[in-house]
């Protein structure tokens, strides 16, 4: 894994001051590089999805689909009778089921999802900073309760979405900011430390690994020459990633799916609460310490 400081070279290599105004060719242009990006990581062996049902997995699944691709969509969450179901998971089937493509999922009741958080708090750590942990364990959660379930179909590497928001504006961040490229940039830097470390680490221990399409230097490049105002607007975050989407064959109600945070949509962040009172704790940092 690259350092702090290496990352950061390598975003700031990539900063471009062109911008593209042609609508048009915007599209057909990010249609070509999003293929291109999916195309060029596909390994030879049969491999997973980590799968939302929302815009970005079900758009690496579409292409992967229509490369003729050998793979298996995982989606996971945490329900009982007495909760809701996780919109992940129910997102997850449908589009599934649309697309046409392979889908296994499961959802963990919260004894075990007790068994995942306490397994994802040894492989992603605890550091000082409480806020970022909470995250990185609910996020961390769906991934090792999805490699549970992959491992038994011998799947150790996964296609993720990450960089999507950065990149095209999904952030309440960017749409609140005066620069929105400027935002931008700084969130694709603050990856390293909000997400490729926790990646990194579940990489390690899990033994598994991730293919990120989002983050290829060309597509990064070329995303970030896009106007701000193709991305977000008033009723939309990512617009210009929404509408390719949909002209490449993704059902519109996919395409236009609001973002939930994984740790949301999965639920796994009430299973954290849950516990945490269950377990005599009156917040949720104060549980996830004492498993340390």
């Amino acid at each position: 894994m690259q350092t702090k400081k290496e990352w950061d070279k390598f975003i700031d290599s990539l900063k471009i001051d062109n911008v593209i105004s042609d609508k048009k060719l915007i599209a057909k242009e990010l249609k070509r590089l999003l293929i291109k990006s999916v195309k060029k990581r596909i390994p030879k062996k049969r491999f997973g999805i980590l799968f939302s049902g929302g815009l970005d997995s079900s758009l690496i699944a579409l292409i992967c689909k229509q490369l003729k691709a050998d793979f298996v969509c995982y989606s996971v969450g945490y329900y009982e009778e007495s909760s809701k179901y996780p919109d992940d998971l129910a997102a997850a089937e449908k589009v599934a089921k649309k697309l046409s493509v392979k889908l296994k999922f499961k959802s963990f009741n919260v004894k075990e999802s007790e068994k995942v958080i306490k397994e994802t708090v040894k492989v992603v750590g605890l550091g000082e900073n409480n806020i970022h942990n909470i995250i990185n364990v609910g996020v961390g959660a769906v991934v090792v309760a999805a490699n549970e379930i992959a491992k038994k179909d011998k799947i150790d590497t996964f296609f993720t979405g990450a960089g999507a928001e950065e990149l095209f504006g999904g952030y309440f961040y960017q749409e609140k900011a005066k620069d929105v490229n400027k935002a931008s940039w700084e969130l694709l830097k603050e990856m390293h430390e909000k997400d490729l470390k926790r990646n990194d680490s579940l990489s390690k221990k899990l033994k598994i690994n991730f293919l990120s399409p989002f983050l290829d230097p060309e597509l990064i490049k070329f995303a970030m020459q896009i106007p701000p105002k193709y991305k977000i607007t008033n009723e939309h975050k990512k617009l210009i990633l929404r509408e390719v989407a949909h002209k490449m064959g993704l059902y519109k109600k996919t395409a236009y799916r609001k973002k939930q945070a994984a740790q949301y949509g999965s639920r796994f962040d009430k299973a954290i609460r849950k516990l945490t009172i269950l377990n005599g704790f009156d917040k949720k940092k104060l549980w996830l310490r004492s498993l340390v």
